[in-house]
């Protein structure tokens, strides 16, 4: 079975850097056992409703400005796949939970920077999917928990985000991690790794830090929804950690 993968996608000009954290990202790719499809779920992407993508060319969507020319000659031509849009379409309706496919959609930077890292040549099948922020942690993780069956077959699942992220707290020159942004990701760590849902689930209340780390719970949902569907096993691992710009979470978790 393939395993779900958290990755953060950090800055959208991540995808032009070469650090530890994307040289990471690029190995991951040529180790880990090569998916059928990917189901990914962008923290860029919000909507009340799941939306489903089902393009069968999806677009790249350059969802930023004031970056570096280079970020916009970049492009990752993937293909839908709409039997899998319909398949996790019926995999969620199954469990009440309401979700609509969307023919329009491309794929943001929350997507395709990651992408083209774990995957360059764009030549595995891809359906991209949206997050409701303001869902409980619960509920995020019985969104991923609905689609356990995917990895059976071959699909990975991937949740892109980033466990520390508020760009009100950047500082650009800095080369080091704020000691509050390194509490808050111990805590979520040691959590994850005995699976304490209790703790995780109310995390807003139980984490140091918590409202500084997670202002806005876009790019946490994710992790949530790949814990979900590693709920059979409950089998977690933290790949690598790192920080930028003072308070910008790298982190990267696989789950099986």
């Amino acid at each position: 079975m393939v395993p779900a993968l958290f990755v953060a996608h950090g800055m959208p000009t991540l995808v032009l850097e070469t650090n530890s954290y994307t040289k990471l990202l690029r190995n991951l790719g040529l180790l880990l056992p090569r998916p059928k499809g990917i189901a990914i779920f962008s923290a860029h992407w919000e909507h009340p409703v799941q939306m489903i993508s089902s393009a069968p060319q999806l677009e790249t969507m350059y969802d930023f400005f004031g970056f570096p020319e280079p970020l916009y000659e970049l492009d990752y031509p993937a293909k839908g796949d709409l039997v899998l849009s319909m398949e996790i379409e019926r995999l969620l309706s199954g469990e009440g939970i309401r979700c609509e496919l969307n023919h329009r959609r491309g794929l943001d930077h929350g997507v395709w920077t990651v992408m083209k890292l774990l995957y360059p040549e764009a030549d595995i099948p891809l359906v991209s999917l949206s997050v409701h922020p303001r869902l409980v942690p619960e509920e995020q993780y019985r969104i991923g928990k609905a689609l356990l069956a995917l990895r059976e077959q071959g699909v990975m699942i991937i949740g892109s985000g980033g466990t520390v992220h508020n760009l009100s707290k950047l500082r650009w020159e800095s080369e080091g991690a704020d000691k509050w942004a390194v509490h808050f990701d111990r805590w979520l760590a040691d959590k994850i790794n005995v699976w304490d849902l209790e703790s995780l689930f109310d995390y807003a209340q139980r984490a140091p830090y918590a409202q500084k780390a997670v202002p806005t719970q876009e790019h946490l949902a994710p992790l949530f929804i790949c814990m979900g569907a590693a709920d059979r096993n409950r089998s977690a691992r933290l790949l690598h950690q790192q920080y930028q710009y003072g308070t910008m979470s790298l982190s990267a978790w696989m789950f099986k």
